[in-house]
């Protein structure tokens, strides 16, 4: 299982960039590193300047093939950032045109909403987005993860740090289904 993580140079929030990728990881995947900009990217703590991580490939150089899924971590100015850059909103888009699994948490929807996925998909974030989210078509929930299946992929979203065990748990659930159906027949 490859999995892409898609970040800006800048705003992520850490824990909810470190909890799944370590999730992953310890399911026996590849977690990557993905930004719009090489060298590394700056992680926080809410407001505060946290550690700084290597960017693995700049999304120009992206593609989908390569990725069995795609989870986007939060932070305010994160998606933010990202929902600027024409070519992260595109490889994000392009998850959803492959049927591959996305995970998304707390501010992360934005970048969906620019990408205009969110269209008759049920999703939650952080309470904040409710009214982006509807706005783009998008029906809004508050729980702690929401699972949808109503649409070209399997869209997981959570609302905030707090929410992380049941996000990855659910996304890695999801995440083993499609990198399993993407081996089959395959020599890898």
């Amino acid at each position: 299982m490859k999995v892409a993580f898609l970040v800006a140079p800048e705003g992520v929030e850490q824990v909810e960039l470190t909890d799944p990728w370590q999730a992953v990881r310890d399911a026996g995947g590849t977690p990557r590193l993905v930004s719009t900009k090489p060298g590394r990217i700056q992680a926080f703590d809410h407001l505060d300047k946290a550690d700084t991580f290597e960017v693995d490939q700049v999304v120009k150089d992206a593609t989908t093939e390569e990725y069995d899924a795609l989870v986007l971590p939060g932070g305010v100015a994160n998606p933010d950032f990202l929902r600027l850059d024409k070519t992260a909103v595109a490889f994000a888009k392009s998850f959803f045109d492959a049927g591959k699994p996305v995970a998304a948490i707390c501010h992360a929807p934005w970048t969906l909403v620019e990408a205009d996925v969110v269209r008759g998909r049920t999703l939650t974030s952080w309470p904040s987005l409710r009214t982006d989210i509807t706005n783009a078509g998008g029906v809004w929930v508050d729980e702690q993860v929401k699972v949808c299946t109503g649409g070209p992929n399997t869209l997981i979203t959570s609302r905030k740090p707090d929410d992380l065990k049941a996000f990855r748990e659910a996304f890695l659930e999801e995440f083993t289904k499609a990198a399993k159906g993407s081996t089959k027949g395959s020599a890898r």
